[in-house]
């Protein structure tokens, strides 16, 4: 069985909400997924404060003390996570950000390997879709396999027609995000991210030393001499490609 979660970035139970427990039905229908709905108004999530102390000392050390690591063990425990979020004022919601602010440290140190990551934005008129690509690519850094999140439309009054659409969309996104948990957990990375894990890992052991809590969580994971984050069976293009990239990195590094 699948454990899937969504996480919910609005304090209304509305359209984002509804959506999000449309797609965990859709999936329910298709196979043998466990479901779970967090509101995120449910918990107690407070403002970074940007001292960085996750940065340099660990998240362990974090002087606010809310429900931070309570909704990252989630994500843990779960198989797949979906962010949703309503459109406010062309972006995530205030809840929403401030929730993703506090996983910060999680970009510096990824590692949701191997879970498969949608979003889906509800929206009054326009800017969704960009609103989809910003959590899209936070979840790609911190380590999910993400499934192209979706953007749908909630005017009201809501028609017929407009809430058939939403079906289609939400019914569309289940069936890509289901056959995503069923891929394997760990693919082949593409070259773009491959030469974004090159770069960071060279810029990390060129440039810091073991004082540094990022060096020392790339050591500890072995990522200084490894092909990925994970294992993973690099073809001879992606092998050169990626000898490529710490030859250029390394000499940008230099440089500076």
């Amino acid at each position: 069985m699948k454990k899937v979660t969504a996480f919910v970035g609005s304090a209304r139970k509305k359209h984002t909400h509804d959506a999000a427990a449309q797609f965990l039905s859709n999936l329910q229908a298709m196979g043998d997924v466990e479901v779970e709905i967090v509101r995120l108004s449910d918990y107690r999530i407070e403002t970074c404060r940007g001292c960085k102390v996750c940065f340099e000392k660990g998240e362990a050390h974090c002087p606010l003390k809310d429900d931070r690591d309570v909704l990252i063990e989630k994500m843990m425990a779960s198989d797949g996570v979906v962010f949703a979020s309503p459109n406010y004022a062309f972006q995530v919601s205030a809840l929403m950000k401030t929730f993703l602010d506090r996983l910060a440290f999680i970009c510096h140190r990824p590692r949701f390997f191997g879970k498969t990551f949608t979003s889906i934005v509800a929206q009054g008129i326009y800017g969704g879709n960009k609103i989809v690509k910003y959590l899209d690519f936070l979840a790609k850094s911190l380590g999910f396999n993400v499934v192209k999140g979706r953007c749908i439309t909630t005017l009201e009054p809501m028609t017929e027609k407009q809430q058939r659409k939403i079906d289609k969309t939400l019914a569309k996104q289940a069936q890509r995000y289901y056959e995503g948990l069923e891929k394997p957990d760990y693919p082949s990375p593409n070259l773009i991210d491959l030469m974004f894990f090159r770069m960071g890992r060279t810029k990390m052991k060129l440039e810091l030393d073991d004082s540094s809590l990022d060096y020392r969580y790339y050591a500890d994971k072995g990522w200084f001499d490894s092909d990925f984050y994970y294992p993973t069976r690099l073809g001879p293009l992606k092998k050169g490609a990626g000898a490529v990239f710490d030859w250029i990195f390394t000499r940008m590094s230099k440089a500076r």
